[in-house]
């Protein structure tokens, strides 16, 4: 962000100090008209030329800078405000007030068109949504900052128009000198608004309705101040709110905007507006509950213009969302017309809360419209929804179909990286499943295999059931194969040593004694051997050391 920010400040600047201009002005006619004994409705319609002469520059403006190019444009225009600017404190008259606002106003947009199209061109697609963002709370800081500059003066004196008219000349020189190239300005033809409404009712209804709303706040909120006996550093706390408000709350209200029916936040956002201007009506002149209620009402209005934007786009093509953001702005412009005269209107016949009254019948209007339409379509899924992106009411119409474009372009981005992350996890989770179930057949088939091996020594008890070696068995079934096999080798070699059918076979040491025996018999007379000592039958075979073999011939081989 500091990278984007280093690369387009100078322009940034420039429109910092614009904002702080217009923003003193816009709260100085309200001051100096209650001082000047101006009527709720005669101020109304001052309030209403500027939005006049705004609409009028948005669409003429475009056509002067392709003629004459961007420098001469912007400088004339500039020059023009300046003078305005100046002459306010001068022709203290409702009419002519009223005509240098129009002039104002169209000056104004043609200064928003061609700062923006500077501002566009310095930015690359990578980095057009930070700037677009950047450059909206520049706008806001602005505002929010003309109305601190307003405690310094007094709006009975022509100080503060005069400081009006520096801010908005030396803003031109930021501008000018960071401006390396003149981009084309082409600015597509405004959708009709049967057809705007024809694609989107409640994009068409809502964006007027919130003009009317957005131009009572900010062209009648001093009117209002003044009215009910605000002081001046008072009255520029409460306009300031009604910013200071947006700037806070579009951030979470962007969030939400993203993850939800758009519609079902639109209503919402309608009702807690229309609450807080009940709110504000029933506080009377008390300060604190005033100021809060210009917080959130204002902190409301200006999320839901991004957020109507946003909504009518979901319902278009994008070969239709150039002339729809077009339609649009013309549709807040009508609205922003309507809105002070009908605000200005019920303080003269009423009284001057009836600025909250026409804010909150305006709100809830929104609201309902909100709530019927959830009824009459279906909902977009939210992730074929466009990308939400701050953007103020003061923006030009290039500006909006810029923003708009990219909030597309954006969009898409995100849909195509969240498919391919849903791909790759997808992936990831077949190849874990896969080495699982590997590991488990490889398991498997390992005990299987163990099973197999085991079970036949566990039958012949050579095993314990706990699979631990057992020697011991082992030894004493080696032992009774040697003595069978001794045994077999000795009935060959003495096949006339019969055996008992009902003794065991005789051992070989048995066989020896016997026939030892035998052959001292028939020898009585030469044999001196001595008795061997008797061994105990039921012994195994164990060899002595001390045993010696009888005197006398040995039997004949058979």
């Amino acid at each position: 962000m500091a990278k984007v920010l280093g690369s387009v400040w100078a322009l940034l600047l420039g429109i910092v100090l614009i904002m702080l201009g217009n923003g003193m002005h816009f709260t100085l006619i309200g001051l100096r008209g209650g001082i000047e004994g101006f009527s709720s409705a005669e101020l109304a319609i001052v309030t209403s030329g500027y939005f006049v002469g705004f609409l009028s520059g948005a669409r003429y403006t475009p056509v002067l800078i392709q003629r004459v190019g961007h420098v001469r444009v912007f400088a004339a225009l500039g020059s023009f405000i300046s003078a305005a600017l100046i002459a306010l404190p001068l022709l203290t008259e409702p009419w002519a007030w009223t005509l240098l606002r129009l002039l104002i106003g169209f000056c104004m947009s043609g200064i928003y068109v061609t700062a923006e199209s500077w501002l566009n061109a310095a930015a690359s697609n990578e980095t057009r949504g930070k700037v677009l963002s950047a450059y909206m709370m520049a706008q806001t800081l602005g505002i929010i900052g003309a109305q601190g500059l307003l405690t310094l003066g007094d709006a009975a004196t022509p100080v503060l128009f005069i400081c009006a008219s520096i801010l908005v000349s030396i803003s031109f020189g930021p501008i000018l000198l960071s401006a390396a190239v003149a981009p084309a300005v082409e600015v597509s033809r405004a959708m009709s608004f049967s057809k705007l409404f024809k694609a989107s009712p409640l994009g068409a209804i809502g964006i007027f309705l919130l003009g009317s709303v957005y131009a009572t706040q900010s062209g009648m909120g001093a009117v209002f101040g003044t009215q009910v006996g605000l002081s001046g550093s008072h009255i520029a706390l409460f306009i300031a709110m009604l910013f200071a408000g947006a700037l806070v709350l579009q951030t979470p209200i962007g969030w939400l905007s993203d993850r939800m029916d758009r519609r079902v936040l639109i209503c919402g956002l309608s009702a807690a507006g229309a609450g807080s201007c009940l709110f504000g009506w029933m506080a009377g002149d008390a300060l604190w509950p005033l100021i809060a209620s210009a917080f959130f009402a204002g902190g409301v209005t200006t999320p839901l213009y991004a957020l109507l934007l946003a909504f009518t786009n979901d319902s278009l093509s994008a070969e239709e969302m150039p002339g729809a953001s077009g339609g649009l702005v013309f549709a807040f412009g009508l609205g922003a017309i309507v809105g002070p005269l009908a605000a200005g209107g019920a303080m003269e016949v009423m009284d001057p809360y009836a600025f909250w009254l026409v804010l909150a019948t305006t709100f809830v209007a929104i609201s309902l419209y909100a709530l019927y339409q959830i009824t009459q379509r279906e909902m977009v899924p939210v992730e074929e929804t466009d990308s939400y992106l701050n953007i103020l009411p003061t923006a030009s119409p290039m500006a909006v179909e810029v923003a708009v474009e990219w909030a597309h372009e954006h969009a898409e981005d995100e849909q195509l990286a969240a498919e391919a992350a849903e791909a790759a996890a997808q992936e990831e989770a077949f190849e874990v499943a896969l080495e699982e179930a590997f590991e488990e057949a490889l398991e498997e088939a390992l005990e299987e295999a163990f099973e197999a091996n085991v079970a036949p020594l566990e039958e012949a008890e050579l095993v314990a059931s706990d699979h631990e070696y057992v020697a011991e068995p082992l030894l004493e079934a080696d032992a009774d194969t040697d003595i069978a096999f001794e045994t077999e080798q000795l009935s060959e070699l003495f096949p006339e040593a019969g055996t008992d059918p009902g003794k065991e076979p005789a051992t070989a040491t048995e066989s020896r004694s016997e026939t030892g025996s035998e052959t001292g018999s028939g020898a009585e007379t030469g044999s001196d051997s001595e008795p061997h000592e008797e061994r105990d039958q039921a012994l195994p075979y164990q060899f002595d050391p001390d045993h010696q073999p009888p005197k006398g011939p040995w039997p004949s081989m058979p």
